[in-house]
């Protein structure tokens, strides 16, 4: 029986989605992505328990890109390909559009895939011997899951065309700099860093949290004028829910709020 290529746990109220290659530098396949829709589905269920996600990796690298075995065997039918990445595409925009907050802590190479699927994260956590960087100019390929969109909408438009152009890699620091990367940690503490974070975002309202998600994504594609009365009217939508009275109560009566949305 083969090795599971993604190994799905929980940490408390903390989804923990762990590639799990990391003989092959976490190499990602399509199997690691029909995986992943599935373990969102259950964590993203009404009564999971579930109200953050943590996306990490196994071994000494996060992830180096998608497996090009798996790819080169449809060299030949442009079909096939498209289908292809149409579903690997898939696989991340499923991981971005989770209703949950999703965080991903980075160790060692986050490259290419790897780098495309830390984009696709809502926070990044590195430790401070991560690198990132797009390596398929190296060998006349070109980012297909995201990369050129994604890439120069984070960091701008002359810092990914330079990442994507050179396939150099940049240290966890300038990551940080140019807006890749939320926390830079020490290796060692990576992994706790990371669930602490996600631990205490699921203290927090999950509808209010959603809510703040969803609206800063579509802003990517809204004029402000639109997006503002898109945020009025959720507030309004929000604030018929139980979580606010909760929040204003424990503000008012100084104590921690109990949320039960």
């Amino acid at each position: 029986m083969a090795p599971p290529v993604l190994s799905v746990g929980r940490a408390g109220a903390v989804g923990v989605l762990e590639l799990a290659r990391p003989d092959k530098f976490n190499a990602i396949t399509h199997e690691v992505f029909r995986l992943m829709a599935e373990a969102l589905n259950a964590f993203e269920a009404e009564g999971s328990g579930i109200r953050a996600v943590l996306v990490c990796a196994q071994g000494r690298h996060f992830c180096t890109g998608g497996d090009l075995a798996e790819a080169q065997s449809m060299e030949g039918d442009p079909a096939a390909l498209a289908r292809y990445l149409e579903d690997m595409n898939r696989g991340l925009c499923r991981l971005e559009a989770s209703p949950l907050p999703v965080v991903a802590a980075c160790q060692g190479l986050a490259l290419a895939g790897g780098l495309e699927l830390a984009l696709c994260c809502d926070v990044v956590f590195a430790a401070g011997d991560a690198r990132f960087g797009d390596q398929h100019a190296q060998y006349g390929l070109v980012p297909a899951w995201g990369a050129t969109q994604r890439l120069p909408r984070l960091v701008g438009m002359k810092r990914a065309l330079d990442l994507m152009y050179s396939g150099r890699w940049i240290d966890a620091a300038t990551a940080e700099g140019w807006g890749l990367v939320n926390h830079v940690v020490a290796a060692e503490g990576l992994r706790q860093a990371a669930l602490d974070y996600c631990a205490d975002l699921a203290g927090k309202s999950r509808p209010g949290l959603r809510a703040m998600k969803e609206l800063a994504r579509a802003s990517e594609s809204l004029p402000l004028e639109q997006g503002l009365r898109a945020e009025q009217a959720r507030v309004v939508a929000v604030m018929q829910g139980p979580d606010p009275q909760e929040g204003i109560a424990a503000f008012l009566e100084k104590r921690a709020p109990r949320f039960i949305g």
